[in-house]
């Protein structure tokens, strides 16, 4: 698994931080580590999950990815 640093824009309260939360919870391959208003740090398993579903993951919860580095 790769630890991964999404920037999200978009994010401006709780509801946002638990809203990206469960989203990115619910793809398998990934393990959330901690999201904050506008950043993520997961675990994703590449063999599983691509970067483009867990664009779209956040795009559906209301957000977007601008960013993803390795952590």
């Amino acid at each position: 698994m790769a630890t991964t640093a999404l920037k999200i824009d978009g994010m401006s309260c709780g509801h946002c931080v638990k809203a990206v939360t469960m989203a990115l919870q619910d793809l398998p391959g990934v393990q959330v580590r901690d999201v904050t208003v506008g950043r993520a740090v997961i675990d994703a398993d590449d063999h599983v999950v691509t970067q483009e579903q867990i664009a779209q993951a956040i795009d559906e919860a209301g957000f977007t990815l601008a960013a993803a580095d390795p952590a």
